[in-house]
């Protein structure tokens, strides 16, 4: 029986994923992915990915276009966040929806993008079980939103993690749009620490 991240992997066109890399570390390969945002040409690097096979890494805001067409956008319906991963590790089931901005931007529109991220992923879970008759495609992923904010194109040395976030609650889970996780980075991030 195929998983869920080898169903996405079927369903999403290969064009609209990022790939992993991967690095000889002495014990194995770890795994990182460049998120890359071409129109305003910076990008942020995320360290320790889970294995190629237990996870996807999808461009949502290139590749899924705003649904202009069909609805009118007064609520920011027609909005996306950049990128959504979406893992299954064995212990952890997680979808991150990423919005990654050169400046800080505004709470409600970063709250619109990634909501509309979430909407991408339900039609993605209906489609998986609609076509792929998966009963239960998806239903078990918790879900992590996560701003990436004041990104340098320079890619300076960052900043450690605590530093950036000492306004975070790190006892309050990011699991909506609205308590997004915050995070002022200028370089790689780690992805247990964005979960």
């Amino acid at each position: 029986m195929l998983s869920d991240i080898d169903i996405l992997k079927e369903m999403i066109n290969k064009k609209a994923t990022v790939q992993l890399k991967g690095q000889p570390d002495g014990k194995g390969i770890k795994y990182s992915v460049t998120l890359t945002e071409p129109q305003h040409s910076y990008s942020v690097t995320i360290d320790r990915m889970p294995k190629d096979d237990k996870v996807i890494v999808i461009d949502v805001d290139t590749y899924f276009p705003a649904p202009r067409k069909i609805f009118t956008g007064s609520k920011g319906e027609c909005k996306r966040a950049d990128f959504v991963i979406i893992t299954n590790t064995g212990t952890e089931k997680i979808i991150l929806c990423l919005e990654i901005k050169k400046t800080k931007g505004t709470n409600s529109t970063i709250i619109q993008q990634l909501t509309g991220a979430q909407c991408f992923v339900a039609y993605c879970k209906e489609i998986g079980k609609a076509f792929w008759h998966k009963h239960n495609f998806l239903d078990a992923y918790q879900y992590r939103f996560v701003s990436i904010g004041h990104i340098s194109i320079s890619k300076k040395k960052t900043q450690s993690e605590s530093s950036t976030n000492k306004n975070h609650n790190s006892k309050e889970i990011h699991d909506c749009p609205n308590r997004m996780r915050k995070i002022s980075y200028s370089g790689s991030l780690r992805f247990d620490r964005l979960i």
